[in-house]
Formats: structure tokens, C-alpha cells, sequence
């Protein structure tokens, strides 16, 4: 076996949207280090062929030139090559600072002297699964989506300490770290919530972070008794796992939403300023609404954290009844 590291995106779906790349070096004999910001690495934990996580302790955006020396020292001599995932300067100087000799990634900032295996950047926003399964080389393989997958045991005791039994409960997350141009209207999640609650009794469990804890009251709040509010009370890693043990989940294009598919339950996954082109959920069992055709919106997808009309209409004239078709589709799927 070859040993290799494996620097990650510093982005959930980013995260997600590597493992058919680490599936890859794996099934040709490589053993897997992944060196990952705290905020992703749990995603790691949930794919089978990475022996070890590093978790990097740098603040985002900083370059901690320190920090990533001290790391570099005891890293040295344990990897035969390295994989450059994200495309900035520093992080591709841990790699090169621990002398790694095979270094692999896009050409990204001008990194000639920190990668000797350059990839050139490709044009527009390709397929993320493509633009990273690409680093392993090799002809491309057609149809590559993520996977994921935790144990039973994993999955039930997240659904208890939630109160909930597996399969028996909703998920949505109604937020999006980019910007709220990502985001379907708050009212429109508790219009279905609602529904899915009257239906058929089943809770739905708000996920998100900290920050999206105040939306999800809102929610909370226009849906009484059907929804329960988890956002900045969960790790990532239960968070997770309360996704993988769910009937089906809502979301907006979101790093939760490429969790939903890596674990392939039914899904609906409503897109507005981003594309479904660039970043669909690749799961079978998802569906994916999207009125950029229906709307003749010029300015979809814009790829903004804020509609610049101050309308958000790729958004708000997606129904809610529309969203509950479109999940009761995919639960309906086998």
C-alpha cells in the first residue's frame, strides 16, 4: 500500500463531492490520510476508505505560515505522494514543506513551485465530482457519485438522541453558508412542514449551524408542533447521521444537501442563484426543482450571496406544494 495525504476542500458539499476521487486512489492501492479544517472533517469519518483524519488547526482564510510548518515537520517521510484539493497557494505549502514528492493538483494561484503534478484549470464551473476525480488521472469514469455510510448503531443512537426513531421523521435544512440567494423562502418551509406533519405525524428536525438556529425558529414558529429545531445543537457528525436514518429531506443547494445524496434517501433539493449543472445532489432517489427555464430568468443562476433585484423569485415561485410533490416522488422510488 502507498501512503498518501489528502488535503480537503474547506466546504461540506465540497467535501462530499471528493470521495469518488479518494474511492478511486484507494481501489489502486493507496492508504488515505486526509488533512481537513475541523468544520469538515467528520465528513471524512463516514467514507470507508480513509484510514486517518488530520484535523488542521488554522483560523479560515488565515495563512498561519507557523502553524503549517509545525505540521509539516511531523508529517515528513510518511507519504509518498499528495493530492491538492482546494486551489489556493496555502494549501498546497504542507505538502511541500514536508517534502512530499509527489504533489498533485490544478495549476489554482500560480502554484509551480509547490506542485510538480499540475492539472490546468479548467474553464467556467465544471461538475465538482469530474474537477476532482480528474486529480487521480487515469480515463475518466462516467456516472461517479458519492457515497457515504454509517453503521446501524451510528444512525439509531443520532435518531434517539433526537427523540426520534429511524425512518420515522423528516429533515429539512433550510439554510446555506454561501448567502441567502441560496435560500427558499422561510415561509414556504413551514407551509411544508406543516403539510408533511398533517399528513402523516412524522416530525420535521431543522438541521443547520449556529447561525442558521434564529431561521429555524422562524420556521419553527409559522409551523407549530411540526417541527423541531436542531440547528446549532448537533454536531456535524449527528447531523449526519440524523440525515442518513431520515424518510426523506428538503433542502436548498447546501454542503447538508450532497450529505442527503452521498447517504441516497429521498430528496428534494431546490436551486436558485446556483446551478444543478455544477452541483446537483448525485443521488437517484433526489429531485431537483429548478424554474430557471420555466421563469425565463436571464439572471439564473447569478452565483450571488444576495440577489442583486432584491426578489429572489428563482426562489419564492418555487410552491411548497411543488417541493411536496417532488419529495413524495423520491420517497416513492425504491
Amino acid at each position: 500500500m502507498k501512503p498518501a495525504l489528502v488535503i480537503a476542500p474547506q466546504w461540506i458539499g465540497d467535501a462530499v463531492m471528493a470521495e469518488p476521487l479518494l474511492a478511486r486512489l484507494s481501489a489502486r492501492g493507496e492508504t488515505l490520510t486526509v488533512a481537513a479544517l475541523p468544520w469538515v472533517a467528520p465528513v471524512f469519518h463516514a467514507m470507508p476508505q480513509v484510514a486517518e483524519v488530520i484535523e488542521l488547526p488554522f483560523a479560515h482564510g488565515r495563512l498561519d505560515w507557523a502553524a503549517r510548518r509545525r505540521i509539516a515537520a511531523g508529517l515528513r517521510g510518511r507519504f509518498e505522494a499528495a493530492y491538492v484539493l482546494p486551489n489556493s497557494i496555502k494549501s498546497a505549502l504542507i505538502p511541500w514543506l514536508a517534502g512530499i514528492p509527489k504533489r498533485v493538483g490544478y495549476q489554482g494561484e500560480g502554484r509551480w513551485l509547490l506542485l510538480n503534478r499540475r492539472l490546468p484549470n479548467p474553464d467556467g464551473r465544471p461538475p465538482m465530482v469530474a474537477f476532482y476525480s480528474a486529480l487521480a488521472g487515469g480515463t475518466p469514469i462516467a456516472d461517479e457519485r458519492p457515497t457515504m455510510h454509517f453503521d446501524a448503531a451510528t444512525l439509531l443512537a443520532a435518531a434517539r438522541a433526537a427523540g426520534v426513531e429511524p425512518g420515522a421523521y423528516w429533515v429539512a435544512a433550510p439554510g446555506a453558508e454561501y448567502g441567502p440567494a441560496k435560500c427558499w423562502p422561510a415561509a414556504h418551509y413551514a407551509t411544508l412542514a406543516r403539510t408533511l406533519f398533517e399528513r402523516d405525524g412524522l416530525p420535521v428536525l431543522l438541521l443547520g449551524s449556529g447561525k442558521e438556529a434564529a431561521l429555524c425558529e422562524e420556521i419553527a414558529a409559522a409551523a407549530p408542533g411540526a417541527c423541531r429545531v436542531l440547528a446549532g445543537k448537533t454536531s456535524l457528525r449527528d447531523a449526519m447521521a440524523l440525515i442518513g436514518a431520515a424518510r426523506g429531506m428538503v433542502s436548498n443547494d447546501s454542503g447538508l444537501m450532497h450529505v442527503a445524496a452521498a447517504f441516497g434517501i429521498p430528496q428534494a433539493a431546490v436551486f436558485g442563484s446556483t446551478s444543478p449543472e455544477h452541483t446537483p445532489p448525485l443521488n437517484p432517489r433526489a429531485r431537483v426543482l429548478w424554474l430557471k427555464e420555466e421563469l425565463q430568468l436571464d439572471c439564473s443562476p447569478c452565483f450571488e450571496r444576495t440577489c442583486r433585484y432584491g426578489h429572489t423569485r428563482c426562489l419564492v415561485e418555487v410552491a411548497p406544494a411543488r417541493v411536496d410533490a417532488a419529495l413524495a416522488q423520491a420517497v416513492a422510488q425504491h
